[in-house]
């Protein structure tokens, strides 16, 4: 499987501003700029886009984990918390609240682990990962 997105820019890099387009369409010409990656500006950025890959890779592979082990999850909810420091990203940091029946702390812990370091986008990036994972009764 392959997958593509599109990146177009124009102008100077402070002042101008460029589009994303994901092959699927999900987005399509999506605005971004230096204000939207360094300020508030309208528009996305690598790093939220990083953040959302994360976030969804590790919560679908913490849902196929779980499944193997004989667990089906009511809910899993995942934040990550891309951090961009002197132009390297330095950490993702997943906040994870999962409700999961019948599954005890050391199981879960043990499956949010194996999600941590076996989804894709873990293994592509190439810096610290961290997870505070909160089991909900």
């Amino acid at each position: 499987m392959k997958r593509h997105a599109t990146a177009v820019w124009n102008g100077s890099g402070k002042e101008g501003n460029g589009t994303l387009t994901t092959q699927s369409t999900t987005l399509n010409k999506t605005q971004y700029s230096f204000n939207s990656r360094f300020a508030d500006g309208v528009g996305t950025n690598p790093e939220e886009l990083i953040a959302a890959a994360h976030a969804g890779c590790f919560t679908m592979k913490l849902t196929f984990v779980l499944g193997a082990a004989g667990f089906t999850p009511d809910s899993l909810e995942t934040t990550a918390y891309v951090s961009l420091e002197d132009g390297t990203i330095t950490e993702s940091h997943l906040v994870l609240k999962a409700k999961v029946p019948g599954i005890d702390k050391a199981k879960f812990d043990e499956s949010v682990k194996d999600a941590e370091t076996n989804c894709p986008i873990s293994k592509a990036l190439n810096t610290k990962i961290t997870v505070d994972a909160e089991l909900l009764g």
